[in-house]
């Protein structure tokens, strides 16, 4: 689909709208064909374009990193080797530096929270319409190719971490410690009338905090990456409009590409950086979770 046959508006929502499958109103299952019937299947509806593209690159990820593994030797290494011991030694610092306690999972969550977030971010470097034309002359009504400016993705990722950190908190500190954490911080008393009395006050600020953790990770990594994609949408749309009303103008021609390399130049560290804001909040979540007070 391209932007000099719709409308600017029809054209965002277009490149915005994931490929859906859901139950519709008559009760029939199919690939929903406008954003209402998408709109209309409510909860139980499936992503596909999500799931996919997520999936594809967690296998790529498996492949690749195995199959440097099986290969790697002590003698003089090939620059895969290199690349992923670069990689593995700069996920150990982080966990080195931010995790104080011993626990066989984090650095492994670490690795596979960082390069699968970084592999599906970098998506939004394609160009805007390459994969939604692909889709389109195949019967697709809709493409998505960027999994993290899906919200479902990355709330059910951050969920993942979330369900990590309560199931250590009760492991390390068993329940009565998990419950004393958010009943009895941050305001205590001796004066057990007084102590009480902090303990709803305790519970509602313990609460958010606890419930902020699960947002904070995955409404920062989904607004930015939204906003990174549709920057680029808005790059394109420009570029086409260009190229209608002044047709053969190199200057402006350039001027578009020369805007659009620069914002992907930029969003390279965009990309990079959400995952790692990612990986470090994880680790530092189950670094406090691993933590008992007395």
């Amino acid at each position: 689909m391209t932007s000099e046959s719709i409308t600017s508006s029809a054209y965002i929502k277009h490149h915005l709208q994931n490929l859906t499958f859901g139950k519709l109103p008559d009760g029939g299952w199919a690939l929903a064909q406008t954003p209402e019937e998408a709109k209309e299947m409510g909860f139980w509806a499936i992503n596909l374009d999500t799931l996919g593209f997520s999936f594809l690159l967690g296998v790529l990820f498996l492949y690749f990193f195995s199959k440097v593994a099986k290969s790697a030797t002590a003698n003089v290494p090939s620059g895969g080797q290199n690349f992923v011991e670069w990689i593995i030694d700069f996920i150990d610092n982080s966990v080195r530096g931010s995790f104080s306690a011993r626990n066989a999972i984090v650095a492994p969550l670490a690795l596979t929270i960082f390069i699968w977030i970084f592999l599906m971010n970098l998506m939004d470097l394609l160009p805007i319409d390459w994969l939604p034309t692909v889709a389109h002359s195949l019967g697709l009504p809709f493409l998505k190719v960027v999994p993290t400016t899906d919200p479902n993705a990355t709330f059910g990722m951050s969920i993942a971490v979330f369900f990590l950190v309560i199931y250590y908190s009760i492991k390390i500190k068993g329940v009565g410690g998990f419950a004393g954490e958010l009943a009895l911080q941050p305001f205590s008393s001796n004066n057990p009338v007084i102590k009480a009395g902090f303990i709803p006050i305790n519970l509602f600020l313990e609460g958010v905090n606890l419930i902020a953790k699960p947002l904070s990770l995955s409404l920062r990594l989904f607004g930015n990456m939204y906003a990174g994609e549709m920057i680029f949408i808005l790059l394109a749309l420009m570029g086409g409009a260009w190229a209608v009303a002044s047709v053969g103008n190199s200057v402006l021609f350039g001027t578009q590409v020369l805007l659009s390399l620069g914002w992907a130049i930029f969003h390279i560290l965009i990309v990079t950086l959400q995952a790692f804001i990612f990986m470090t909040l994880t680790i530092v979540y189950m670094d406090m979770a691993h933590q008992e007070h007395h």
